[in-house]
């Protein structure tokens, strides 16, 4: 501490009251007219103006924190100098904890503290004081403040913030180099004595590791550590306050260190010279063998780069670098041949890639082995002239052009002959085929650009004597454009013209797309199919066209929909055309060109419906025709299909087949011999459906010669049945299940008939009309074909 600093406390300490009288005391003024405190002061009207002396007089109160006592612990004394001993007077206290924390005795005046108070909770606290008569409660002195302050123990020991620090250092470091910086906090006061003064120590990590005693910086005790032999240490610090002296509180914590590593280690292949062998056979690239030199180092610092840097065979082999394993990948560079030459030598050398200056007396940090590989006789396949083959050949080829051909030959001695196939994988649709015997390749289908572009083939080369040896080589086949598709529109258009359009006015542009792709890019041209006096098109020569109105107005009540045919041309050879026709519909617009509506039918709508009233009468039209439909076909089933399907088909029983009869050689649908023979019918039998009213004894009629016409037997047959009451409807002519309303014509039914043959009159049937004529010449003809018998 320097003199200057002594100086300046001593002064403060003279100002200051003294600490130790902690009694407040009152100065009573002797009357109550003020007094001059110091001099004189002239005011403005210069009036001399007196200042109130004060009847307090203030310390500080000082209290010690931790307080172990079994009494209140005193604090000081509060006494006025109007205060004359006869308990007239009453001190009461108020402000931090006052009443709970401090209380006072109302008749001395006496402060205590009640419990134990802890300076780190809080430092001092503010109260306020006054004197008052016991007996009229008013205030003999005016309110006054003062601080109790607490006083500071060393009851807090160092604490660090982490009980467990993680830090890395460099191996190989210089002695001193910082490894971490702990600090540790002491919630003592740091200005009242060495409570809060601090010194670091280590209890564990000698002699690696040393600690500063004033800022906690941990640095390194010993020179050249090395990672390889030891990685972690573990050290502990103690932070000690009262200056580290005896009897202060201490604090521990422990630090986690790793040696990180450096590159101070160089490669080392562990054997001098590695042998190998390989095939002859064996393709470029092919992976042969690995070497591999280890490190002591880790990471970025144990990374090493293989190379070939001398021997024999440096041309025929390159090594790669593995980065994950570390290893050196020996690889065939060139095609080998047992024939030419069978062992290699290469010198192969290994070096880290990251090497630190700083350890270059450690080198070199490098090594070299040496690699014999032996190459091992096989029988080798086929070999081609090339590696990959590219053909070109145009989509409009004739089937069978042959478009390439491939070339193999037998590497060994033997040189078989070769046969060559193509992969059918690769050209399932089978468009190419190959020559067995000389490789040449040709279509055996249409190609097709738009399609496929690109064919990728295999070709696979076998020996004919040894066919399990092939080698394969890719062809790649480009299809070649010719100009084969007609340009179309890119989309379709929804074109629509305003009913109020003018002459000249644009409704539509259009583009056209092309599935060929020439070598000058592709160029439209548009134009119409024919004149049309309503629209036409300008070609703007960029692949687009305007379509354009060539007069004003249109009404879709007259023509709703107009269509309009475009050409579209390429300028490719040969030109490619095609028509496409734009539906252009007439709609109604407002003034700025927006369609509105495009329905006919809208104009004949009243003006003042709205859409609900709309869509309410079209649902009542919509149920109005069910209703109807419905109607017409209950009727219609009600309604019986008539006996007679035909007015051809009369006979004394109509029997309706909906397949077709057989015909005079169908013998079992009808014997004809039942008409001509009579008396082979069995007896008439009554009707089974209905109970006849009255029973007849039936007629026999007599049999018909054999040689007897077949028509005037029916015709006699027809007479009878007329005139016999007794006979059943069963002339299906005379029965009608309906017949009409307000026919002319009564009942047909032959039940009602006459019995007698002239009470039958059949001449009124022409007058009915023509649909009764047949009826009519069928009866008429029987009576007269009677009376001429």
């Amino acid at each position: 501490m320097t003199i200057q600093q002594v100086l300046l406390l001593l002064l403060l300490w003279m100002w200051l009251p003294d600490p130790c009288h902690t009694e407040m005391l009152f100065r009573r003024t002797p009357d109550l007219r003020p007094k001059s405190f110091g001099g004189r002061v002239s005011g403005n009207d210069g009036k001399a103006i007196h200042r109130q002396k004060r009847g307090w007089m203030w310390n500080q109160f000082f209290l010690l924190e931790e307080y172990t006592g079994s009494d209140y612990q005193y604090v000081g004394k509060l006494h006025s100098d109007q205060d004359k001993g006869d308990g007239s007077l009453k001190y009461i206290l108020s402000g931090d904890g006052a009443g709970t924390l401090f209380i006072i005795d109302e008749k001395t005046g006496d402060i205590h503290a009640t419990r134990r108070i802890d300076r780190e909770e809080k430092a001092f606290y503010t109260l306020r004081a006054q004197a008052i008569n016991r007996r009229t409660l008013r205030p003999v002195e005016p309110e006054s403040e003062f601080v109790i302050k607490i006083h500071d123990i060393n009851d807090n020991e160092p604490t660090f913030p982490e009980e467990i620090y993680t830090a890395s250092v460099p191996e190989m470091s210089v002695v001193g180099t910082s490894v971490v910086q702990v600090t540790a906090t002491d919630a003592d006061d740091p200005s009242y004595g060495n409570s809060a003064r601090i010194i670091y120590s280590i209890l564990q990590g000698q002699p690696y590791f040393s600690v500063e005693p004033e800022t906690g910086i941990i640095r390194t005790a010993l020179p050249n550590m090395n990672r390889e032999n030891r990685e972690q240490y573990q050290v502990v610090i103690q932070a000690k306050d009262m200056g580290g002296q005896m009897g202060g509180l201490s604090g521990t914590t422990t630090v986690n260190i790793t040696l990180t590593d450096v590159n101070d280690n160089p490669p080392r292949f562990p054997q001098s010279t590695v042998h190998l062998r390989v095939p002859e056979s064996s393709p470029v690239g092919t992976a042969i063998g690995s070497v591999k030199a280890t490190d002591a180092d880790t990471g970025k610092n144990a990374e090493v780069e293989y190379r070939i840097i001398d021997g024999d065979g440096t041309d025929m082999f390159d090594i790669v670098t593995q980065k994950d394993t570390q290893e050196g990948i020996i690889t065939v560079r060139k095609p080998l041949d047992y024939e030419t030459r069978r062992l290699y030598t290469l010198k192969v050398e290994a070096e880290n890639t990251h090497v630190d200056p700083r350890f270059y007396y450690l080198g070199p940090f490098k090594d070299t082995t040496i690699v014999k590989i032996s190459v091992e006789d096989v029988d080798e396949p086929p070999i081609f002239s090339r590696s990959s083959y590219l053909f070109e050949v145009h989509e409009d080829i004739e089937l069978g052009t042959i478009i390439g051909t491939v070339m193999a030959r037998d590497p060994d001695s033997a040189s078989s002959p070769i046969r060559f196939s193509l992969d059918r994988h690769t050209d399932l649709d089978r468009i190419f085929n190959i020559h067995s015997g000389n490789g040449s390749i040709y279509t055996s289908k249409p190609l097709d650009r738009e399609i496929s572009q690109w064919h990728n083939l295999s070709v696979i080369a076998s020996e004919i004597n040894n066919p399990k040896d092939t080698t394969r080589v890719p062809v790649y086949v480009r299809i070649l454009d010719v100009n084969d598709n007609a340009p179309q529109f890119a989309v379709f258009y929804d074109t629509f013209v305003c009913e109020n359009a003018r002459a000249g006015q644009l409704i539509q542009t259009i583009s056209a797309v092309d599935k060929d792709d020439p070598l000058g890019g592709q160029k439209f041209f548009f134009s119409l199919a024919a004149v049309n006096p309503n629209f036409t098109v300008q070609d703007n020569e960029d692949n687009t066209a305007r379509i354009l109105t060539r007069r004003n107005g249109f009404s879709r009540h007259e023509i709703s929909t107009y269509l309009l045919p475009v050409v579209i041309s390429d300028n490719d050879y040969p030109i490619q055309s095609s028509t496409g026709t734009l539906t252009i519909r007439v709609c109604a617009c407002d003034s700025r060109g927006n369609m509105q509506s495009c329905n006919a039918e809208a104009l004949l709508l009243p003006a003042g419906l709205s859409t609900g009233a709309l869509v309410a009468i079209l649902l009542c039209i919509i149920i109005l025709l069910v209703i109807v439909v419905l109607f017409a076909a209950l009727k219609r089933q009600r309604k019986k299909e008539p006996l007679i399907l035909s007015k051809e088909d009369i006979r004394d029983n109509i029997v309706s087949y909906n397949d077709e009869g057989g015909g005079e050689e169908d013998t079992q649908a009808f014997d004809i011999g039942t008409l001509r023979n009579p008396a082979a019918i069995e007896d008439k039998k009554l009707r089974r459906d209905i109970i006849p009213e009255t029973l007849f004894v039936p007629r026999r009629t007599p049999s018909a010669p054999d040689n007897t016409d077949v028509r005037d037997f029916i015709n006699q047959r027809l007479k009878e049945h007329d005139t016999d009451p007794s006979a059943p409807p069963y002339d299906s002519l005379a029965t009608y299940a309906y017949e009409g309303n307000d026919s002319i014509a009564e009942s047909l039914s032959s039940l009602e008939s006459g019995t007698t043959e002239g009470d039958q009159n059949y001449d009124y049937l022409r007058e009915w009309g023509p649909r009764f004529n047949k009826l009519a010449e069928m009866y008429g003809g029987g009576e007269s074909d009677k009376d001429t018998s």
